[in-house]
Formats: structure tokens, sequence, C-alpha cells
């Protein structure tokens, strides 16, 4: 399994398993395990005073480690003058390890996990569970947690919110709603990923001692989608460069009347940088697509073997196909050729749901595609369609893309306010830069023109999906008021310009 590199480290996301991992390979390099929760409750304690003033607050504590980080935040707020009640699920006597070792320094009242007990608090900590909770919280639990969610108080989350899974990002029963949640070391998956990302309120990662030579061996293969990832791919051109440097996309367009999506997604690669675009369009449409087009070519192709003829020109290094061609077997053939060209493809819309009922036929013209970029950038229900045994499984969404990569033999963007990017050879990316405001109309179609520039430019296919995801949430996240897919292509310069070096 392939992972990143040195310099992405602060941005790896570890799985619940590589966490504790990494925790046991720091206290077997003799670091004891209470320092390390000593650190945590800490690190805990400083977010707090940073944001809150002294007020009546209540510490939850759960059976394990994550409530031994609880009894020390208690035992910390008490000392720095804080009114502090703490409850525990269990009997303190049935405490082990570490967390016993911490609730002995406590040494006030340990009252019973009721409602009844954040009465009067104006603060509550969330040590209840961690990352590794293997159950749904329900009965006496769940009261609590609604309790906790209705109280209207800050809520600080020790490591995640309990009740979300740190894997999959799921919801686990009932959950709890934090105004903060303080993690350690790195960042899990279930912080970046829905629903568990809306439960974690402001998230802070804190070093509590752990080196990062602890990491295993398949810890960093998922990570957060930053430009530290890819930024080195953009520069500025040099002086000798011309259009061509730059590569020359094309973009298939449906028929008339549905010819808006290819627009889009040309224009948002000219956009991005793209040096020529140009997008094959049936006769019925030359019109529409003339009438809207300057600075983008046309060049007429009604069928596929119009498309191929197209292609034979191949400077046209890279091609995108799907929005608005129509779910059709006419569409299915203009892809086999697309594919059978020498150009880097991007497979969107149309171009997947026309594989619904024959993926295998789909995922074999990749495969004989010899080596070239491949991206398929599916929602959840072209995702659906594709990959049917995948979809709403209790696999994370980071398995499910990564699963769909590697039967697919491409690069699966699977896209979402999580989009989770993922290669054949097990990198994983998670994004988290996309606004609310990209729920809009053709905002799809503009990411397809945006990795179909960063495919043109040379770019590798990973590099080029992950960099389009981000640069395509950081041009939205300029905008202020309702987004159109139109203000979005013209946001995309500001954006590319904030990482070119």
């Amino acid at each position: 399994m392939q992972r990143f590199t040195p310099t992405s480290s602060r941005l790896e996301l570890l799985t619940p398993a590589q966490m504790s991992a990494a925790d046991a390979a720091t206290i077997a390099s003799g670091t004891p395990g209470i320092e390390l929760m000593e650190n945590a409750g800490r690190a805990i304690l400083q977010q707090i005073v940073l944001r809150w003033s002294k007020r009546p607050a209540v510490v939850l504590c759960g059976p394990g480690n994550n409530g031994g980080d609880g009894f020390v935040v208690a035992r910390l707020l008490h000392e720095e003058g804080w009114p502090v009640r703490l409850a525990l699920v269990g009997k303190l006597a049935k405490l082990k390890g570490d967390a016993a070792l911490a609730a002995k320094t406590w040494g006030k009242p340990v009252e019973p996990i009721v409602p009844g007990v954040l009465d009067g608090a104006r603060l509550i900590v969330d040590a209840l569970f961690g990352t590794g909770l293997g159950r749904d919280i329900d009965g006496r639990l769940a009261r609590v947690v609604e309790a906790v969610n209705a109280s209207g108080r800050p809520v600080i989350a020790v490591d995640i919110p309990s009740g979300i899974d740190g894997r999959t990002g799921h919801l686990r029963g009932k959950a709890v709603e934090a105004s903060l949640t303080v993690t350690f070391f790195r960042r899990k998956p279930g912080h970046l990923l829905l629903p568990g990302r809306s439960y974690c309120g402001e998230t802070t990662c804190a070093d509590i001692g752990i080196a990062t030579s602890a990491l295993s061996a398949e810890a960093g293969s998922i990570c957060a989608n930053a430009p530290v990832l890819w930024r080195r791919f953009f520069s500025i051109a040099a002086p000798e460069a011309h259009k061509y440097t730059k590569g020359h996309a094309l973009v298939v367009s449906g028929n008339a009347h549905r010819t808006g999506a290819a627009r889009l997604a040309a224009m948002a690669a000219l956009r991005s940088g793209a040096g020529l675009v140009t997008v094959a369009s049936p006769t019925d449409a030359l019109q529409d697509n003339s009438a809207h087009l300057t600075a983008v070519m046309l060049a007429e192709a009604d069928g596929a073997g119009d498309l191929g003829r197209v292609l034979q020109d191949r400077r046209m290094n890279a091609v995108a196909i799907g929005p608005g061609c129509g779910v059709s077997s006419a569409t299915r053939a203009k892809v086999r050729v697309v594919l059978a060209s020498t150009a880097g493809v991007v497979l969107d819309a149309d171009a997947l749901t026309s594989f619904e009922q024959d993926p295998p036929a789909l995922f074999s013209a990749i495969a004989e595609a010899s080596g070239r970029p491949v991206v398929l950038t599916p929602h959840e229900g072209e995702f659906k369609r594709l990959f049917k045994d995948m979809h709403g499984s209790a696999e994370s969404k980071c398995e499910r893309t990564l699963a769909a990569a590697e039967r697919s033999g491409g690069v699966v963007v699977l896209k979402g306010a999580d989009t989770v990017i993922a290669a054949p050879d097990g990198r994983i990316l998670i994004n988290e830069n996309a606004p609310s405001s990209l729920a809009t109309a053709g905002a799809g179609d503009v990411l397809t023109g945006v990795v179909l520039a960063s495919l043109a430019r040379g770019i590798p296919p990973f590099e080029a999906a992950a960099a389009a995801v981000w640069l395509h949430g950081a041009a939205a996240a300029r905008h202020s008021g309702p987004l159109t897919a139109e203000d979005l292509v013209e946001l995309l310069p500001a954006a590319i310009a904030r990482i070119v070096k």
C-alpha cells in the first residue's frame, strides 16, 4: 500500500487501530502511559481556558482510557479554581491500568452517569468514549447524550465526540454534539468524514509526546487533502512555454438542448490553466455551442466514429466525457473510443451511468487503456449505479472509494461535502474545504473541467484529482452569498493563484 511523503505527516489520518498501535509503541519505547494521559489532560485544559472563563463544569467519564483523560481534565480544572463535578460510567473499582491511576489523583466525589448530573453545569467535558467505540450508545447513556445536546452548554469532546466511529465517521446510536474536539497526535478519518465531522465542532490536534517514528508501517495511506501534497505540479510557466505545453483538453458535448454542462466543464478547464480547450459537438448542437463560446473551440462530432477522428490529433491529450451526454448506447460507444485514444480521460455523470447494466465492460475498457490516466468522478447516486455492492455498506467512505478504485483501475473521486479521492495503489485523501454553497447545479461539471485541465497539463491522475477537488472548494469559499456554477468558473484563477509557486 502506497504511503504519502514525510512532508505530509501532519495531514496523516490514523484509524483507531493505528492510533492504538502508536500509543503502544510509545509506551514500549519507555514513555509511561500515564504520562501520555497527563499530557492529554493538559492539552484539553489549555484549549478550554483559552476559550472560556471559569464556570461550573461537569466531566463525563467512560470506563476506559478516554475516561482516564477525563479524570485528569477534572483534576486540572479543579486546580485552576473551576467548580467541577465528575460522573463515571460503571464502578470506580473496575477501572484498570492508566485510567485507574488517573482516577486515584482525582480525590473528589464520583457521581453516577444520569441526566441530572448536568444540572447547574455551564460547561461539559465529554470523556465517555474515544475513537475505538465498539457498540452503539443506547439506553440510559443515550438519554444522557440527549441531555448533553439539549443543554445549550459548550461541550468539549476528548479525542472524538462519543458516539462517532473514529474509522468511518458513522453515528453509533446517539452522539454528542461538541463545540470543540481535542484529539491527539493525528486526526482520525471520523473527524473529517460525515456525519462525524458535523458533530466535532472546532477540531484541534494536540502533541502529547508521541513521536512520528511510532507510526506503524500501515499508517499514512489516508491523509487530509491539502496543497502540500500536489503544489509542486503548479508553477509559473517558463518564458518559452506556449499553449500546447499547457495541454489541449477536449470536452464531449451532448445533443442540442443538453449542451450547458459540457460548456461549463470546458470553460472551467480553460480557467484552470489548460492551454487550449475544444468542445466535440454534435451537428445539431453546433449553433448553441458556438453562440456561447469564444476562446473555446468547436469540433463537429456526431457519433463515436467522428469522435475517434477528432482524437486522431494527438495534441488533444486529455478528454472529459459525461456531462450532458445522455444515458445511452451511443454514450457507451463514445466512452470506448475515448478510452482507446492516447489521451488521459475524465469519466463523469452519464459516461458512468451508461454502464449501469454492465460495469465490467467499462472496467475492461479502462484496463485496456494501457496505464493512461483515468479519473472517475461519481456522486453517491452514480457510485451506487456503478458499484452496487459497495454503496450503503458498513464500510467507511474511504474503504468504499478505495475498493472502487481497485476494481475500476482508475482514480475515483467520490463527491460530496466530504469528497474522498482514492487511487488503485492504496492512497486515499479526504477533502475538507468544500463549503455548503457547492450544492448548486453545475458544480460537478465545473469540477470535471478542473480535473481535465490538470490532466492536460501533465499532472498525474491522483494529484490532478486531489488538486482539482481542493481548488474547487477554495474557489467556492471565495464567494459570499448564493453561488452559481458560472460564478465558480470565474473564481478558479484566484484560487489557483494562491498555490502557484
